[in-house]
């Protein structure tokens, strides 16, 4: 397979799996929560309180916000991210168009409920709706709303997009006290806030997480090979003594991801059975072959920061990136 038509692949695969994630992610708002009169956090919340309020179908305001935010974003957030955002609310906001209408108030004013007690409902619907999420995140998707938001807060300061997704869904969950006049609305939409931030954090730093190896073993070198040729990863060769043998000895450091485990300790039991083995989990691994990493700083241009211990030289915010 070419790097072309490989690149191509990923592309294409990603876009299958965010389409996929995000529909249910409809399904599960539209069947499991929105039936019971809750608002939950996001645009889709935003979306809702308006249906309450007008009547819109949540489709097409959740559609119409997010192409007027990416608008106003479109200079900050960059292309791709903008493209994949139009792609995941489109595809939400379609499914929702058809979703919403098979579980509207029937004729006679009941509303069909999949599960009939409130809490359970949300508390099943949070849950699948951070899966949804939690897929659609790690193949680099973006469902929009309160995301474009928090992208440029992020662009422009400090505040981690994280905690600026958390205050807006914190404000437009506690707005449907005004709506409702009632606490139980905004209380099942803390437990969906709660359900889908745990989940989709579940779901992304497991699909993250990676396993160390510390390999020593007199064959060090045929395993490193091994690994190399047969597990796809690389090796790094450091020096060590065994203080009971008084002898050097070659430690190989190994990072590979959980499913790859397998892999690399068939390997090492292949080559020699007697070789030392240590593991350990690790929460992302950051580099080449694995997830990248950003560091984002604070500039200050007219002030530095003064090291005490360095005769009272002033030493920039660049010089202290570097020295990190």
């Amino acid at each position: 397979m070419t790097k072309t038509t490989k690149a191509l692949w990923l592309g294409t695969k990603d876009y299958i799996i965010i389409s996929i994630a995000l529909t249910l992610y409809a399904l599960a708002f539209t069947t499991l929560i929105l039936p019971h009169k809750v608002v939950i956090g996001g645009l889709t919340g935003v979306s809702t309180i308006i249906y309450f309020l007008t009547g819109l179908p949540i489709a097409i305001t959740n559609y119409g916000i997010n192409l007027i935010l990416l608008s106003i974003a479109y200079r900050i957030v960059g292309k791709q991210f903008v493209i994949r955002t139009i792609f995941g609310a489109t595809v939400l906001s379609v499914a929702l168009g058809i979703f919403q209408p098979m579980f509207q108030p029937m004729v006679d004013g009941t509303q069909p409920l999949l599960i009939a007690d409130p809490f359970m409902s949300v508390l099943f619907g949070g849950i699948a709706c951070g899966a949804s999420i939690g897929l659609a995140f790690t193949s680099n998707g973006s469902t929009g709303g309160t995301d474009i938001i928090a992208a440029i807060v992020a662009k422009v300061s400090n505040v981690t997009i994280g905690r600026v997704i958390l205050y807006c869904d914190l404000v437009i969950i506690s707005s449907s006290i005004l709506i409702f006049h009632k606490i139980e609305p905004a209380a099942y939409g803390f437990v969906v806030l709660f359900c889908v931030a745990f989940i989709t954090d579940m779901i992304i730093n497991t699909n993250r997480q990676a396993i160390q190896f510390t390999i020593i073993s007199q064959k060090w070198e045929q395993i490193a090979n091994e690994i190399n040729r047969n597990a796809r990863r690389g090796c790094t060769v450091l020096n060590g003594m065994g203080w009971y043998s008084k002898k050097e000895v070659k430690v190989l450091l190994v990072m590979c991801r959980k499913i790859e485990a397998v892999t690399i300790f068939r390997i090492v039991k292949s080559i020699d059975r007697d070789a030392f083995v240590t593991q350990s989990h690790v929460n992302g691994v950051y580099g080449l072959g694995f997830d990248e990493y950003k560091l984002r700083l604070k500039q200050h241009h007219e002030s530095h920061l003064i090291d005490g211990e360095n005769n009272g030289e002033e030493i920039s915010s660049e010089k202290v990136a570097d020295s990190k």
